[in-house]
């Protein structure tokens, strides 16, 4: 006779299903925990997007002194690069042309539209060793007549008191193999530099001069006012920065301890649903 006192079922293994990692995060105790990250994290960007607008608003933007004509000695030296910070500086200079060195240089735009400028080679007056500034004297949209300038200048001499623009050297370029050699179309005095006559010894500035005034009926070169941009506080940005990883790693703490109480709930249900099976067997 069988033996009914114990169910068949009594010692078979209990199935446990431990619960998912969304289960867990649907959790009124997580959602709440939620809530109160997102409510964290927004304070967090509240106070990047302030720290952005410290960077921008107080960055201390010195007045510009580009308006104020200075002279050149006081800008730049010979041979050195221009600042960017002083780019379009206006100067004063005051020198002698020096003949048969007028040179037009083409693809130069005024106010959009394609022409030529007419540029010389000024000898500056009072300086310990001759030194020289290649200058624009005024754009026209015709070669034709740009030519008939340069050469009328280039038979003439004499000195000039200009005011204008620095501007930094362009840099040469490869001539174009197609086209005419000795064409240029930038605006560089070191290629200048190597068609100008009785240079032996000749210090020459990097950047060149837009004259404020045209020559031999060329029109004004188009020159306006560097664009005063505002600075940027380094530290302020570097401070908005950090409160936008602190408001990012709210979310990742609250999925962290979401994560690590499911990993703990699921150790302890494998543990009770092993002793259970020990216990039966």
């Amino acid at each position: 006779m069988p033996d009914v006192s114990e169910p068949p079922s009594a010692h078979a293994p209990i199935e446990v299903f431990p619960p998912t990692l969304r289960e867990v995060m649907v959790r009124p105790r997580w959602i709440a925990m939620l809530l109160l990250c997102l409510v964290v994290a927004g304070v967090f960007a509240w106070l990047g997007q302030w720290q952005l607008g410290r960077a921008i608003d107080t960055a201390p933007v010195q007045k510009s002194t580009s308006e104020q004509v200075k002279p050149i000695a006081d800008v730049v030296k010979p041979g050195e690069y221009l600042d960017d910070r002083l780019v379009g500086q206006k100067v004063a200079v005051d020198g002698d042309w020096v003949a048969g060195d007028f040179i037009v240089v083409s693809s130069r735009y005024n106010d959009g539209v394609e022409g030529y400028w007419v540029t010389g080679q000024l000898r500056l007056k009072d300086t310990a060793t001759p030194t020289s500034l290649a200058v624009a004297v005024g754009w026209t949209p015709d070669r034709a007549k740009a030519d008939a300038v340069a050469s009328a200048l280039n038979a003439s001499s004499g000195g000039a008191r200009l005011t204008g623009r620095l501007i930094s050297d362009e840099g040469p370029i490869v001539p174009d193999p197609n086209g005419d050699p000795l064409e240029l179309t930038r605006m560089s005095p070191a290629a200048l530099l190597s068609r100008w006559h009785d240079v032996q010894g000749l210090d020459v500035y990097r950047p060149y001069l837009t004259s404020a005034t045209p020559l031999g009926g060329l029109q004004a070169i188009s020159s306006p006012a560097p664009d005063e941009r505002q600075g940027v506080n380094w530290l302020n940005l570097f401070y908005a920065a950090e409160w936008a990883v602190f408001a990012g790693f709210a979310f990742y703490l609250w999925y962290r301890l979401a994560k690590d109480a499911w990993e703990k709930e699921v150790e302890e249900l494998e543990e009770l649903s092993a002793g259970v099976d020990e216990r039966g067997v």
